[in-house]
């Protein structure tokens, strides 16, 4: 038990709260925690509430009765997810991340935790309704992705590799083709890292086609799984609809025409904002 003052205590029970996403926390928790009173403890997170709503930073909901509690959903709001992407596809504009045959840079993006921070916390306001157990994704480069956004929705992560990995035990491979360069490719993944049944998103760096993530979730189906969404950080439009393997699919930023030689590229916000699709909610 702590004995704090109001202040800081509403510092750290922000912060547990926020440490601990999508989880019901019961009021008794914070009352025996730093030993004050239920009415004292519903005050504070009635501050946190509405600071955390003024700001955009999540959505704090109760759930009253014996069994009730408290549960932090973790938001980015539209306007500071525009703001963002803008900036990035002003970055992703620049000639010097142009590289041979048609593709750019994009590893340093993916490097920079605060940014991925905030990437996964979109994708988790996206489908922050949306019932799942686990975030998908194949390894190298969806892997900082994949992990933002499970964290902000606190599930596991199970990454899906190229080739088995003979520490992993028993797994299950299956041939797929990519949509871009018409190859064929194997994936993997151990049988121990889902479970049966499990509802699954699936994020990844990049889309051409969408072969990859075709790929993971035929994947998928050998467990008897369920995707529950699919979300990208950049999408190529060069591809026609006949040639794009995956359509239900929420995209950050899009890449459109490219020109080797003048080296330069269009790149606008994503499907997400086309669509002008809401951020999820979750009922308590």
């Amino acid at each position: 038990m702590k004995k704090l003052k109001r202040s800081a205590r509403l510092v750290e029970m922000t912060q547990y709260l926020m440490s601990n996403p999508h989880t019901l926390i019961p009021l008794t928790t914070f009352a025996e925690r730093y030993g004050a009173a239920k009415s004292s403890i519903s005050e504070d997170l009635g501050i946190i509430k509405e600071v955390c709503e003024s700001e955009g930073t999540g959505e704090l909901l109760t759930l009253a009765g014996a069994a009730g509690g408290v549960k932090f959903i973790p938001k980015c709001s539209k306007e500071r997810a525009l703001e963002l992407i803008e900036e990035l596809c002003n970055e992703l504009q620049q000639p010097d991340r142009m590289l041979p045959g048609g593709y750019y840079y994009l590893t340093d993006i993916l490097g920079q935790p605060g940014l991925m921070n905030e990437i996964g916390r979109m994708f988790a306001s996206v489908f922050a309704d949306h019932e799942i157990d686990c975030v998908m994704t194949v390894e190298t480069k969806g892997i900082p992705i994949a992990y933002a956004t499970a964290a902000h929705l606190n599930l596991p992560v199970v990454l899906v590799r190229r080739d088995h990995v003979v520490t992993e035990g028993s797994a299950v491979s299956i041939n797929y083709v990519s949509g871009s360069q018409k190859s064929i490719h194997t994936m993997t993944l151990a049988r121990r890292a889902l479970k049966e049944r499990s509802r699954v998103l699936v994020v990844d760096d990049f889309m051409r086609a969408g072969g990859t993530i075709n790929g993971m979730i035929e994947l998928l189906k050998e467990f008897n799984a369920t995707v529950a969404g699919v979300g990208v950080l950049v999408e190529s439009k060069d591809v026609t609809n006949d040639e794009r393997l995956l359509h239900d699919y929420v995209s950050l930023m899009r890449v459109g025409t490219i020109d080797t030689r003048t080296r330069q590229m269009s790149v606008k916000p994503g499907n997400l904002f086309d669509k002008n699709m809401e951020f999820g909610t979750e009922e308590a």
